[in-house]
């Protein structure tokens, strides 16, 4: 992996370099706020070939009973797998006549009734297993999708069969779906309890329907395993890129900046922006402090949001991931007609003139005002987005260490639950219900 800063504007201090370095080291010494959540900081070097070999197992076990996997959770229990398995996937390979790897979808990320509907009627028609991520099990969207998940598999297959096709990631003794997994027998892996969900994607939680979407889940964490050794304590900060990226944005935002533009020029790489933006505005948006995380999908949302960008407010930047070599090869050809003008590009292949109009939309948006970071992986596959994935984790614990908040924590996210509970008259909301109803 490669950052390239220069064209941000920022020179990084002497007294910032420390703070970051020392930063870095309270994520291994355990000393700063949301210490108890630090799990992750040595998961890819920690994880043993025991481990991934019984992820392996389970996730053949469903490979050779479902053609369909039902993966329900939300949050970090949803979006890192859901971003690894974008970019690991040929898009168009639901148009194959042969599929290799089972398909796997995602519920329990909302609560949309047509969403869960057309999902189970279209369930009906294969041969379906689930894997349900839920450290309680009590979590309102996952367990409503469960329920019904649950429901369809035991009125199909019987009770017996449905449990030899649910898999649980859950709490390792403790919780709703714990106390059901072992009641009904369902196989189960463990949720870290020193594992954030938002940095959870190197658990089961997000190697298990990796797994069985038939991704090489043993590359993904190997290229953690490195980008881990690359940003340690023991490297030194010119050296660490998560260092810099962190220091960086974190002047940014002294600066003025409040919002950060993640883009990239691949559309695969998309759900790594929805993740990113989880896992920097959960941990960051606190005390009303923090970079609001925003993401563009190049050269799409040049004709969209390319406008705002160049000509807006001058209140953001860009991160752009790069990437330096695509998979396949494809060649613009020479027209006779030359109708459309484009003959000048004939013999060119198509990722030359995505660097080109990569570099142009950089420099471009340089000279309006908007700084730039650039992170380029050498290609979209299992090891590199292992480490692009560690790289911004660890970026984000340093980066709110800096920020002076606890990157481990979530209290806002329980606001919007008080009042959907009262709304829906759960029982211990009376009181609630009637105040909240009357402001309706």
């Amino acid at each position: 992996m490669k950052l390239d800063i220069s064209k941000t504007g920022i020179a990084i201090s002497a007294e910032l370099k420390a703070k970051a370095e020392a930063a870095n080291e309270l994520l291994y010494s355990g000393k700063g706020a949301g210490n108890d959540f630090l799990g992750w900081v040595r998961l890819p070097s920690s994880i043993t070939d025991a481990e991934l070999q019984a992820i392996e197992e389970a996730a053949a076990k469903l490979r050779a009973k479902a053609d369909l996997v039902i993966c329900i959770g939300i949050g970090g229990s949803y979006l890192g797998a859901k971003a690894v398995l974008e970019a690991m996937s040929n898009p168009f390979q639901l148009l194959r006549k042969e599929q290799t790897n089972p398909t796997v979808v995602f519920a329990g990320q909302n609560i949309s009734e047509d969403y869960i509907y057309e999902l189970m009627a279209a369930a009906e028609e294969h041969s379906v297993g689930a894997i349900v991520i839920s450290k309680s099990g009590t979590t309102t969207e996952p367990a409503i999708a469960f329920r019904l998940v649950k429901a369809a598999l035991e009125a199909r297959y019987g009770k017996q069969e449905a449990a030899e096709r649910i898999v649980a990631v859950t709490d390792k003794a403790r919780g709703a779906l714990k106390t059901l997994s072992t009641n009904e027998g369902y196989p189960t892996f463990v949720i870290p309890d020193d594992v954030g969900g938002r940095f959870s994607v190197l658990t089961p939680v997000g190697l298990l329907p990796l797994a069985v979407a038939g991704v090489d889940i043993r590359a993904l964490v190997a290229g953690a395993r490195k980008m881990e050794q690359a940003t340690g304590t023991d490297v030194r900060f010119d050296d660490n890129l998560s260092a810099i990226y962190a220091a960086v944005r974190n002047e940014l935002y002294a600066a003025g900046k409040r919002v950060e533009i993640l883009g990239s020029y691949e559309p695969r790489l998309q759900y790594i922006n929805e993740w990113w933006k989880q896992l920097y505005g959960e941990s960051e948006g606190k005390q009303h402090k923090g970079l609001f995380p925003a993401s563009v999908t190049l050269t799409a949302d040049l004709h969209s949001m390319g406008q705002y960008i160049q000509e807006g407010e001058r209140t953001l930047f860009e991160t752009i991931i790069s990437v330096a070599a695509p998979q396949h090869k494809v060649v613009i050809e020479s027209d006779g007609a030359n109708l459309d003008g484009l003959n000048f590009l004939a013999g060119k292949r198509i990722s030359e003139v995505n660097r080109m109009a990569e570099l142009g939309v950089q420099l471009a948006h340089v000279d309006g005002g908007v700084p730039n970071i650039r992170i380029e992986i050498p290609t979209i596959d299992a090891e590199s987005i292992g480490g692009l994935l560690y790289f911004f984790e660890k970026a984000c614990g340093i980066s709110g260490y800096l920020l002076g908040v606890n990157p481990f924590d979530q209290p806002g996210v329980e606001a919007y639950k008080k009042n959907m509970f009262a709304l829906l008259d759960k029982p211990g909301y009376e009181e609630a219900s009637k105040a909240i109803k009357a402001r309706l």
